[in-house]
């Protein structure tokens, strides 16, 4: 049985509206218009105990209010939605326990006060058992090292320490599901790979359900098995990155390395798409030409340092998929 069940989910905004100007301005205040904005439009998903899984799209697709209504933050409009047997929204108390909530954005510790404090602050809001505390928060210091920011105040942390902190602090009562809502964004590279490790391992080691949304497409390539894409409030795709390259393109690149770089490249099966000197990339379809075949045809005619065949980058796929869909976007997210 799926451990979070979201069926034909819709949430609905209204945004004012006014013309530009003064006179706009005066007018908005005897008469203002609304528009309505769809931010969930009847999304359906499943998701299993233990799935890593990217939700991606773009701004103001519907990811954060996704993660809000399955967080209990938000009331959709209609539709079901159930997380670990419970609806989020109505049984508020039962349902935070057993979840983790990240937002990159956002901090859950206390800014005036060292880590350590508004770790023992949110043990006495969850009630966790002194000894259960003990062990994750034992296991949370040691995995994300933390031991010298303990008895930093919050708010002299950088980005990335308060990131790994906040992620301790999300895991203290050790929750079954964990959402993270853009939890690199802003990071430095090493931080970035540390978040990225520790997520890995919480999945694999204890089998923490993770919906992960973010706007870095290398997030989603190192950790996830499988990646919804969101826009314009609607489930635009949702399986593996496979999959999702299979759905836009079966292009493929092969980037060459000239010995000239005034060296002209024309081949009939494929595009040039960039160059930077004697750095050739081809875009090509392997069902009209094989990689082996366009790779004897380039070096039997041109002196070649260097060259590999790869994807396109997921970035450039999912743009792709977004432009096909008139761009996606539904609006605004609160």
């Amino acid at each position: 049985m799926p451990q979070i069940v979201v069926e034909q989910l819709v949430k609905t905004y209204q945004v004012a509206e006014r013309a530009p100007g003064l006179w706009g301005a005066l007018r908005g205040l005897v008469r203002r218009k609304h528009r309505t904005v769809r931010a969930l439009d009847g999304i359906s998903f499943a998701i299993e105990r233990g799935e890593l899984v990217g939700y991606i799209g773009p701004n103001g697709a519907g990811k954060s209010t996704t993660v809000k209504a399955l967080s209990g933050i938000l009331v959709p409009d209609s539709g079901r939605c159930e997380v670990a047997g419970r609806v989020p929204w109505q049984q508020r108390i039962a349902h935070v326990a057993q979840i983790g909530v990240v937002f990159g954005q956002r901090t859950q510790l206390w800014w005036d006060l060292p880590v350590i404090e508004s770790f023992e602050l949110l043990r006495d809001i969850y009630r966790v058992p002194p000894d259960r505390y003990a062990r994750a928060r034992d296991q949370m210091i040691g995995l994300l090292d933390l031991a010298p920011l303990l008895d930093v105040p919050v708010r002299q942390l950088s980005l990335g320490q308060r990131m790994r902190c906040d992620l301790a602090a999300a895991l203290l009562h050790e929750p079954a599901i964990l959402f993270l809502d853009e939890p690199t964004i802003g990071l430095d590279a090493p931080s970035k790979l540390a978040v990225r490790d520790f997520i890995q391992r919480l999945n694999r080691d204890r089998g923490v359900t993770v919906i992960l949304t973010t706007h870095d497409m290398d997030d989603i390539e190192a950790l996830c098995t499988r990646v919804m894409v969101i826009a314009g409030g609607k489930i635009l795709s949702d399986g593996t990155l496979a999959a999702l390259r299979g759905q836009v393109t079966r292009e493929r690149w092969l980037t060459v390395d000239l010995a000239s770089a005034d060296a002209a490249i024309d081949e009939p099966d494929a595009t040039v798409i960039r160059r930077d000197g004697g750095r050739v990339c081809l875009a090509f379809d392997p069902q009209a030409v094989a990689p082996a075949e366009l790779i004897r045809r380039v070096t039997s005619r041109h002196a070649v340092r260097d060259l590999f065949v790869e994807n396109p980058p997921i970035e450039t796929i999912v743009a792709r998929l977004y432009a096909a869909h008139g761009g996606g976007e539904a609006g605004s997210e609160p």
